[in-house]
């Protein structure tokens, strides 16, 4: 069988052990083994660009972060449409899979990822999906690969912001990755015990953001912590569209909703503020034991369906097994935060405030 591995969209930790296990598992299960590794995610399959991997090439990567394949985004939106000499990526890709002589073709990535994946499968390519994103925002999986390596630094960063707050008697916000999804700042925020957290999914009133701020202060703590996700947004934008939001927000001055909302609990409260953007540590670093184990099992499943010829397929984590679900199911979905959920309600009743009148 000769295998095709390509990682795609965002880096994260957790893309090197799953592609260890697949080849591990491949190697050792599956007869004539050929691996080749397509670099830069979508841009090498488009471009025909391959490397042939050894068995010693996933050695020693179970603890790396990172890709050794590299990996690029490649927006789902251009892959139909006709380039200069009118052939479109999609067809490109078709061809180079052809001329590859691929069995299977492994994609580690997220929704846009999976996109394209379920695209590729629909016209006949052989493959398989790997659910990665810190977002865990991939629908049909109860957890993406990457996502609690991202948990771990984001709590950790808030953790080393309380004592700098604490210390100068400010609040602070701490801005964390997610655009769509707020599963991050969620799970980092209520773990590293914020005051306040922020997500895309409940639209946040002003008002009671700068009376959670005061009340926090009353209580006779020395400092106020604010995890805001990226794509946080104020209740009187949440029926605008993001470009809207952008020019609104260009239109103040700002680029962010976490430096317009710094300068409003100021100005509202009079406490001295500061905003701290995490950015790309986020994505970077080692994958934790959580991740480097649910790597090992999603690889080694994904591996093992190939083998019994199930194509175009993602694994999935559901409860405490590992399945797979459709790519035409899942593709183009996305899993957000419910704000009804058992997570949201349990913070809210220990006095978290998220925002909501």
């Amino acid at each position: 069988m000769k295998i095709g591995i390509l990682t795609s969209g965002g880096d994260c930790a957790g893309l090197n052990p799953v592609m260890r296990a697949i080849a591990k598992f491949c190697y050792l299960n599956i007869k004539n083994t050929e691996i080749v590794g397509i670099p830069d995610g979508y841009g090498g399959l488009i471009r025909g660009e391959s490397v042939c991997m050894h068995e010693a090439d996933f050695e020693n990567i179970l603890n790396q972060g990172g890709t050794i394949l590299g990996t690029a985004r490649t927006p789902f939106k251009m892959m139909t449409v006709p380039e200069e000499d009118g052939e479109t990526r999609l067809e490109r890709m078709l061809a180079n899979y052809k001329k590859m002589q691929l069995d299977c073709l492994f994609t580690l990535g997220g929704a846009g990822t999976h996109k394209t994946a379920a695209l590729l499968s629909a016209e006949g390519c052989r493959v398989i999906g790997l659910p990665k994103t810190i977002d865990n925002d991939i629908y049909g999986t109860d957890v993406t690969f990457g996502f609690h390596t991202a948990v771990d630094v984001a709590t950790e960063a808030i953790d080393r912001v309380r004592t700098t707050a604490a210390s100068h008697g400010r609040t602070i916000l701490v801005e964390i990755m997610g655009n769509k999804a707020g599963w991050l700042t969620t799970y980092s925020g209520i773990a590293a015990g914020a005051d306040l957290v922020l997500i895309p999914e409940i639209p946040f009133h002003l008002d009671t953001v700068c009376d959670a701020v005061e009340r926090t202060y009353r209580k006779g703590k020395s400092c106020c912590i604010i995890a805001v996700a990226e794509g946080a947004i104020l209740d009187d934008e949440a029926a605008k569209k993001k470009k809207e939001r952008t020019f609104i927000r260009a239109e103040r001055g700002e680029t962010t909703v976490t430096a317009h909302l710094a300068e409003e609990i100021g100005a509202c409260t009079g406490a001295e503020t500061r905003g701290t953007v995490l950015g790309y540590i986020q994505r970077g670093g080692d994958p934790s034991p959580y991740d480097r184990l649910l790597c090992t099992r999603l690889g080694s499943y994904a591996a093992k369906l190939a083998k019994e010829g199930r194509f175009g397929v993602t694994a999935a984590v559901s409860g405490s097994a590992i399945t797979f679900n459709a790519l035409s199911d899942i593709a183009g979905k996305y899993k957000l935060v419910d704000p009804d959920s058992e997570i949201v309600r349990s913070a809210e009743s220990i006095g978290v405030c998220f925002g909501r009148k």
